[in-house]
């Protein structure tokens, strides 16, 4: 009886692509129609219909906010049948809500599920972010670097020029400077209006996409959400909380963290095995879009295990009745 309860990845990883393929569906009824919260409130409902079909007994650590703010798949939040193993649940029901609202690529459903208490409970603040592919030397490039060295720094271990080299970076005024600084090392920068998460991904096949290294801030919950996809696809990530008022510094203490500086590596966010999964609600460099025809609507998604590195893309068609 007690093997029923452990974190058996292989069983319930098929149970989390049903979850993030739902909230796919039902947002994908509201792509291009301008209405986020619409969009973002049809996924939410879909993903916790699905997971409260799961043998699990889950608590929602990354969600949509605080119980007070946002009554949905919020922190804290209990999901599935309360009979299985004791796991902690990480979510984003629409990555690109602004994305979805107006038809635009890259927005994705996004979730990951890994043993209770392994996690980083990060509370809904910003957090500065950089992140590489795998098969480089540990440390290569680091948060206390400038983007000028960071450039620098990967360029050297990977043998090429700064003009070799692509930085995917959040499109947002507080990131101007870092623009200009990394532009003037002669890197690429491939600026991305939402969707930071699909960002950070982009680095771990880079072969693929083009992307050598992310970095810039963006929201923490997003983080944890990005370490889980590298934690099962290589690469290298590092984090660390930014908190603007009392506030937020407020939240952090809640979530019980206490040194506000630290930066966290990927194995710090996530400390054990985790498996993920994200479905693509429009058309995107990592999934396709929903797909809608006549009498069928089809679905990609990309499902991954870190126990054994295993990336799974599949391919879902399910009849309209």
């Amino acid at each position: 009886m007690a093997d029923a309860q452990e974190f058996h990845d292989r069983l319930l990883s098929l149970g989390l692509a049903r979850v993030s393929e739902a909230a796919a569906h039902a947002s994908a009824r509201l792509i291009g129609r301008g209405d986020e919260k619409a969009a973002d409130q049809a996924a939410v409902n879909a993903m916790r219909d699905q997971l409260n079909l799961l043998d699990i007994k889950g608590t929602v650590v990354i969600g949509e906010g605080e119980r007070d703010e946002a009554p949905m798949l919020y922190i804290g939040e209990e999901v599935g049948t309360g009979n299985g193993p004791e796991v902690d649940i990480a979510l984003d029901p629409l990555e690109g809500t602004t994305l979805t609202a107006k038809d635009m690529p890259n927005a994705l459903t996004v979730i990951a599920m890994a043993p209770r208490g392994t996690l980083l409970h990060a509370p809904d603040v910003y957090m500065e972010k950089l992140a590489v592919g795998p098969n480089l030397p540990r440390g290569v490039v680091s948060l206390e670097m400038s983007p000028r060295e960071r450039i620098e720094a990967l360029a050297r271990a990977k043998g090429c020029t700064a003009a070799d080299l692509t930085v995917c970076i959040l499109e947002r005024p507080r990131h101007e400077e870092m623009v200009a600084e990394v532009r003037a090392t002669g890197a690429a920068i491939r600026l991305i209006t939402d969707g930071d998460v699909a960002g950070v991904i982009h680095c771990a096949e880079s072969e693929l996409t083009g992307i050598d290294m992310y970095m810039g801030s963006g929201g923490a919950p997003e983080g944890v959400l990005a370490a889980s996809a590298l934690k099962c696809m290589g690469g290298q990530m590092w984090g660390r909380l930014l908190f603007r008022n009392d506030d937020e510094r407020g939240r952090a203490a809640k979530a019980g963290i206490t040194d506000l500086n630290r930066i966290y590596t990927r194995d710090e966010m996530v400390r054990s095995e985790v498996i993920f999964a994200a479905t693509g609600v429009t058309n995107g460099s990592i999934v396709r879009g929903v797909k809608r025809e006549p009498k069928f609507i089809e679905t990609e998604t990309i499902l991954m295990r870190s126990k054994t590195g295993s990336v799974r893309r599949m391919l879902y068609r399910n009849p309209i009745r």
